[in-house]
C-alpha cells in the first residue's frame, strides 16, 4: 500500500491562510492534490489538518481527511516526520499497512505527476530510504556574501574570491515539493537529508519557495507562463 500524506495546518503566519489561498484559479493546496491524484501512484490522500475549512477544501479536491491532526503537532515548531509518522500510525491502527509513504508539501503547485511518479522509481531501484525533490543553486554558494553589521560587504569563503565561478562545485537545495519514503524509515525518525537519500532532480524553473508575499507574486508569474507554454 501506498499513502500520500499532504500536511496542512492552519496557522501560517508570513502568508496567512496560505495552504488555501487561491493561487493562478485554485486554493493552493488544490494542485498538490491534483498532482498526486493524476500520479496514480497511491491508494489513499490523505491531508493532515487542523483547519476544518482545509479539511473541506481538501475533500472538494479528492483528497480524504478522516481525522483533526492533534494539536501538539499542529504549532509553529513540529517538524515534517512527526506528522508523517502520526499518519502511518493512524493507518495502521485502522487496518492499513502502508510500505510506502509519500510527503507532499501543500504549497507546492510546481509540482507535477511525472516527478511524483520518477521519484517513486528512484526509491525503488536504488535501494534508499528516501528519495526526494532536489534543484540546483542559480549561483555558486562559495561566492555568497553577508551584509555585516556596519552595513558592509565581506564574503562566507573569501578564499573563493578569485576562483572561476565554473571551477567550484555545483551546489543543490531541497525543491520543498515531495519526499518519498518506506513507511518503516519514516517511523523509525530517520533524517531525510543524509547518505540514505536519493535525489530527483528538477530543473530550476519549475521551482519556487514560497514564504513571503514576494514569492508569492513571483511564483504566479513564473507559473502562469509555464502553463501558457503547455510546461507545467
Amino acid at each position: 500500500m501506498r499513502v500520500a500524506v499532504i500536511p496542512a495546518r492552519g496557522g501560517s503566519k508570513r502568508i496567512p491562510r496560505k495552504n488555501i489561498k487561491p493561487f493562478c484559479g485554485k486554493p493552493m493546496i488544490a494542485w498538490s492534490i491534483e498532482a498526486a491524484l493524476e500520479s496514480e501512484c497511491f491508494d489513499e490522500i490523505i491531508v493532515s489538518t487542523d483547519d476544518q475549512e482545509i479539511s473541506k477544501i481538501a475533500k472538494k479536491y479528492g483528497a480524504k481527511t478522516p481525522f483533526k491532526r492533534p494539536d501538539k503537532l499542529s504549532d509553529d515548531h513540529t517538524g515534517t516526520i512527526p506528522v508523517i509518522q502520526h499518519v502511518i500510525r493512524w493507518c495502521v491502527n485502522n487496518g492499513q499497512e502502508p510500505e510506502i509513504t509519500c510527503c507532499i508539501y501543500a504549497t507546492a503547485p510546481f509540482v507535477q505527476a511525472s516527478d511524483i511518479k520518477k521519484g517513486l522509481k528512484v526509491l525503488e531501484q536504488e535501494q534508499c530510504d528516501y528519495a526526494f525533490s532536489v534543484t540546483s543553486y542559480p549561483y555558486p554558494i562559495q561566492r555568497a556574501i553577508r551584509i555585516t553589521s556596519e552595513k558592509k560587504v565581506e564574503m562566507f569563503n573569501p578564499e573563493n574570491l578569485n576562483t572561476r565561478s565554473q571551477d567550484l562545485e555545483k551546489a543543490y537545495h531541497d525543491a520543498g515539493q515531495f519526499y518519498w519514503g518506506y513507511s518503516k524509515s519514516w517511523l523509525e525518525g530517520k533524517p531525510v537529508f543524509s547518505s540514505t537519500a536519493t535525489p530527483v532532480f528538477l530543473p530550476s524553473y519549475r521551482v519556487q519557495d514560497i514564504d513571503t508575499p514576494e514569492d508569492w507574486r513571483r511564483a504566479e508569474l513564473q507559473f502562469r507562463v509555464l502553463l501558457e507554454e503547455g510546461t507545467e
